[in-house]
Order: structure tokens, then C-alpha cells, then sequence
């Protein structure tokens, strides 16, 4: 899975085939979130 970016700690992540809406994954620890790409909206 491509790892975009890391700083901080956190790490974001896209997944190739993912579901939609288009998003990315933020890990930092043991949490984890999805956000949507165009509103920044917190999905998971």
C-alpha cells in the first residue's frame, strides 16, 4: 500500500481500489481514521 507521507508520527495512506468517497487513511499509534479527500470530513 503506497505510504504518502510521514511526519509527526502520523503516517496517510491511499489504497489503490478503495471504496468511495475518495479518501485517505491517517494512522498515528494505535488510531485511525479515513478522511474524505474533498471535504476533509472524517468518515471512519
Amino acid at each position: 500500500m503506497p505510504e504518502l507521507s510521514r511526519f509527526y508520527g502520523i503516517i496517510i495512506k491511499m489504497y489503490f481500489s478503495d471504496h468511495n468517497p475518495p479518501h485517505f487513511h491517517a494512522e498515528y499509534e494505535s488510531c485511525k481514521a479515513e478522511y474524505d479527500i474533498k471535504t476533509l470530513d472524517r468518515i471512519a
